[in-house]
């Protein structure tokens, strides 16, 4: 059953450990801590808490995030810097998991949802998965974040049948509830993103997002953005929809390049359709596009 708690603005907590299960831990105390980093980790912003995830989402590490409310880029697994996504189908999905010893209860469940409860609610009272906290709820996925037996039952499960799978992680009985044509996202380099921001016709029809700190922003910046400091996501970040078109171009900018990439993988999961990063931040377009910005 699809109710309105699968389709959140913003994704829960519980799946952050699970989506992000393939990323180290990156603490964002500071904006230095995220330029220097070479991969990706959640936003952080809050009370620390530790989960060892046991989920279909690949390489099961103990991943620490900090979350004042449901933030998650939901494609992380799925993209490096630079790559093309659109026209990827995406599936919304939910699933329970049970012990690989534990068949009679699995047989059980299968029996009462074939009678008509709901998966959701068995989730919440059965699941080992840390996705019960919200139902099952994983989310909107796409191949290549998964793990291979769960990634093709999923992706060839009939809309709305539970089905069965088994991985490493035990059974699970999932359920597709409803999928969508995936978006794009890719990096821009800075002497191609220069001559666009030459254009007028540019800045109109595009939107520029600037995710560094106001301090960071008063040093170094560039015409026609809007600033989203990160650290501030709790203030913007539920209200990013109403703030922006997600039907427009949209351009991500930091200091480096690495948490614009965050935030533009996260854009994706909130319905923005055409994503672009600008590569290697503003520090790389000071010293590759126009020598006239300060670098820091």
């Amino acid at each position: 059953m699809l109710r309105a708690c699968h389709l959140p603005p913003i994704a829960t907590p519980a799946l952050c450990a699970l989506r992000l299960s393939l990323i180290p831990s990156l603490h964002l105390s500071s904006p230095s801590n995220l330029h220097r980093a070479s991969t990706l980790a959640p936003f952080q912003t809050s009370v620390i808490q530790t989960f060892t995830p046991t989920s279909p989402y690949r390489s099961p590490w103990s991943l620490k995030r900090v979350f004042p409310m449901h933030l998650c880029p939901k494609g992380a697994a799925s993209f490096s810097a630079g790559s093309n996504s659109e026209g990827s189908r995406e599936i919304l999905v939910q699933h329970l998991l049970v012990k690989e010893d534990d068949q009679k209860l699995l047989l059980d469940l299968q029996q009462r949802v074939s009678g008509g409860e709901d998966l959701s609610d068995l989730a919440v009272e059965y699941s080992i998965c840390p996705s019960k906290e919200e139902g099952g709820m994983l989310g909107w996925v796409r191949k290549g974040q998964m793990v291979p037996e769960f990634e093709e039952a999923a992706f060839d499960a009939p809309l709305n049948k539970v089905v069965r799978c088994k991985t490493k992680f035990g059974w699970h009985l999932l359920q597709v509830l409803s999928e969508r044509e995936g978006s794009l996202l890719q990096d821009v380099q800075t002497e191609e993103f220069h001559a666009k921001m030459q254009d007028p016709n540019f800045l109109e029809e595009a939107q520029l997002i600037d995710v560094r700190e106001p301090d960071e922003v008063a040093r170094a910046s560039l015409p026609g953005f809007q600033v989203f400091p990160l650290q501030q996501f709790g203030i913007w970040g539920p209200e990013i929809t109403t703030k922006l078109d997600p039907q427009k171009d949209t351009y991500v900018m930091c200091h480096h390049g690495m948490r614009s990439l965050q935030v533009a993988k996260w854009l994706q999961t909130q319905g923005f359709k055409r994503i672009f990063n600008v590569s290697g931040g503003i520090h790389a377009y000071a010293v590759k596009a126009d020598q006239s910005i300060p670098t820091y």
